[in-house]
């Protein structure tokens, strides 16, 4: 930790296109470094960020996935980030992996700097939960919580991060919307060790937040817009090239105007996205080529707040956005990965006596998250058909030898011969 009390935050968000081992370049420099040069500016000394949050969404292939079997791909990309964050960080920082959470396509890695905050962590926890249909979770978010002691007060702060992939297509947004609200009701930590309830709390409960991933929101623009004669993605293309028409762009944003409205992701802030392109949808191995076959849109996103944010200001928060971009040269996806690099306020001790718990976040009167008390039942229902669904099609897809129409055939040509195998054997004397 500085010796302001200030901490630095680096958040980096990806979806690598159900890709597994091979989602990511060997070499991460590009997401990296340019958050750590602009951290050096900051002080007369090179610093590095005090936590690292990395998140994923479609992590390997679906029917690995839903099967369970992803401790493997995580484990490989567990070591590889590490390898790289210590590889690059000023002074070669070391860092130790907080926890991660994953589900199905979904995963979360949260590291803290051995030399500061990590000695400090402790009460960690990990949830997840599925918004696909019946709760399966080729849809969902994942979430890792923990507290720092001695942060301000005895009480410490309560960091919680949220990692999600919500329903796509532009004409979906209500879904998206549903999303949101079934991930703020089932994504159920339990209370804190110090906190006098039982009762389990939703991720506002905490001193600060942090929500990313690929949400999907779109770019909709109306028809009848001056700029717009047609609805085809060219159009937006037109509005990409310069900084003045990105930020005219920006007003058709789904995620901007829900969250102006107050329908989604209440009390959270954002960066200015428009000062980099659309993440999405690329064509695969082009840096800067957009495919026609969707609108250019900003789907992966990066949101946060803290407890000093002000309910009455939504537009201003007291987390520093000291950089927000995308990192274009990865080509192994149609989405870019996005970076933020976040300085947290000085903690207040006023507001945190040592009797108290942690501070929370403050969120308007009108709004107050409320737990589903059926959570549990619906996770763990997504979870079984997760299991079920994905253990049947990866069985197909081995007989198929990666196909999973293959692997049908395959099962059916091997029922009919067994069949026939199986058949009694007709003599001649008794033709």
């Amino acid at each position: 930790m500085s010796s302001d009390g200030n901490l630095f935050v680096q958040v980096g968000s990806y979806n690598t296109n159900l890709q597994g081992g091979a989602g990511l370049p060997q070499d991460l420099v590009d997401w990296l470094v340019p958050t750590l040069q602009v951290a050096s500016f900051l002080s007369k000394e090179s610093r590095a960020p005090d936590i690292f949050a990395i998140g994923f969404q479609e992590l390997l292939p679906l029917h690995i996935g839903l099967a369970g079997l992803s401790k493997a791909v995580l484990d490989d990309r567990d070591a590889h980030i590490r390898s790289q964050i210590e590889k690059h960080t000023p002074g070669k920082e070391s860092y130790t992996l907080v926890a991660k959470a994953v589900n199905v396509g979904v995963a979360l890695l949260v590291y803290a700097r051995d030399s500061g905050i990590a000695r400090r962590v402790c009460d960690v926890q990990t949830q997840w939960t599925g918004t696909g249909p019946a709760y399966m979770g080729n849809k969902g978010a994942v979430g890792i919580r923990f507290r720092v002691s001695d942060r301000g007060s005895k009480a410490g702060e309560v960091f919680t991060f949220v990692c999600a992939h919500l329903t796509a297509h532009e004409a979906n947004l209500a879904r998206r919307i549903a999303d949101y609200r079934h991930i703020v009701s089932t994504l159920l930590f339990p209370p804190l060790p110090s906190s006098p309830s039982s009762s389990p709390t939703t991720m506002y409960s905490t001193s600060h937040l942090f929500f990313l991933g690929d949400l999907n929101f779109r770019i909709t623009i109306p028809p009848s817009h001056p700029h717009v004669q047609t609805s085809q993605p060219y159009d937006v293309l037109t509005m990409l090239k310069d900084d003045a028409s990105r930020e005219q762009l920006k007003e058709f944003d789904q995620l901007l105007n829900q969250r102006r409205k107050g329908t989604a992701f209440i009390g959270l802030h954002e960066g200015p996205f428009w000062t980099f392109k659309c993440t999405y949808k690329y064509k695969l191995g082009e840096v800067d080529r957009y495919s026609t076959k969707r609108t250019p849109s900003w789907t992966d996103r990066i949101m946060y707040a803290t407890y000093t944010d002000s309910p009455d200001s939504p537009e201003n928060s007291n987390i520093t956005n000291i950089l927000y971009t995308s990192i274009p040269s990865y080509v192994t996806s149609d989405h870019k990965p996005v970076v933020c690099l976040l300085l947290l306020p000085s903690p207040t001790t006023a507001s945190s006596p040592e009797t108290c718990g942690p501070p929370m976040l403050r969120l308007p009167s009108s709004y107050t998250p409320m737990p589903d008390p059926r959570a549990t039942l619906k996770r763990y229902i997504g979870r079984t058909l997760d299991r079920i669904i994905g253990s049947i099609w990866w069985l197909l897809t081995v007989l198929g030898a990666g196909s999973a129409i293959v692997g049908i055939l395959n099962f059916f040509l091997g029922l009919v011969a067994w069949r026939w195998w199986k058949a009694p054997a007709v003599s001649v004397a008794n033709a």
